[in-house]
């Protein structure tokens, strides 16, 4: 009986070191059935370059990182906190005095967390499960506030020229851009989804046409990470994209259940 007490005892003494949290199970997702995540962190609201981690969420064991981190760029001007499924008037806290809020042509990607629209692209077709949609010459996303299709992606072959009048966003741009390759490959971030004029719109993830290039407000990268991310995002997953300067990830990855930044993200920055 002693050798049994001593192993029961030592179980006991283990458990007893170990820190609450590696007792506790892990937080549940915010979103229901939500088993996918990319986290973008930065060093502030005003930041420009950010770190990319995508993440998989397993019941077991929480949000397990997928892949290593790595560099993306946001907005010229950093980022604002933006319209989707967080920050909402239920999350006390999160929103602080002084944070900057997105407005449409302040050159910020918004900050919060969304779920994903369709992927976009040159291409007649993509390696992706995301519904797919492939933009033509006629393509554009209606950046004008007081327009019926704002925050939408038309063609103008089929809404008019005149409702596409103002966009400065054409989705062909190497057609329309002496060849940039940025809208190439990307997939929407719904941000502001209900369309509210002035808020923002047009917000993507889409390549950079050079290294480390800061975007209008959406968050570029090089295309083999893009090309990765498209063929590991599944719909059926509920995938969903949290931007957040990492003061604000940290303060809020309790409440919104968010996973924790493995070490090499700083690596990434």
């Amino acid at each position: 009986m002693l050798p049994l007490l001593r192993s029961a005892l030592a179980v006991v003494l283990v458990a007893s070191a170990l820190p609450a949290a590696a007792l506790a199970p892990p937080p549940v997702p915010l979103v229901q059935d939500t088993r996918q995540m990319i986290v973008v962190t930065t060093d502030g609201w005003d930041a420009t370059q950010g770190s990319l981690q995508a993440y998989t969420y397993a019941d077991a064991k929480g949000w397990q990182a997928e892949g290593e981190p790595f560099a993306v760029a946001v907005g010229r001007n950093g980022s604002a906190w933006g319209v989707g499924l967080r920050p909402n008037p239920t999350d006390e806290g999160a929103q602080q005095p002084g944070d900057p809020i997105k407005q449409e042509g302040d050159g910020r990607s918004p900050a919060g967390m969304f779920f994903l629209g369709t992927a976009f692209g040159y291409a007649a077709k993509a390696d992706t499960a995301l519904p797919y949609q492939p933009m033509l010459a006629s393509s554009y996303c209606m950046d004008v506030p007081d327009s019926k299709y704002y925050n939408r992606i038309v063609d103008a072959e089929v809404v008019g020229a005149e409702a596409v009048e103002g966009s400065t966003e054409p989705m062909r741009l190497d057609l329309h851009n002496k060849g940039d390759v940025r809208y190439r490959e990307g997939f929407v971030i719904e941000h502001n989804p209900g369309g509210k004029a002035g808020k923002g719109s047009c917000i993507f993830a889409h390549l950079w046409r050079t290294p480390g290039e800061a975007t209008a407000g959406c968050t570029a990268m090089q295309p083999e990470h893009m090309r990765a991310l498209l063929k590991w995002l599944d719909p059926a997953q509920k995938p969903i994209f949290v931007l957040l300067p990492r003061a604000q990830y940290h303060r809020l990855q309790g409440p919104w259940a968010l996973p924790t930044l493995p070490p090499q993200s700083e690596a990434a920055r």
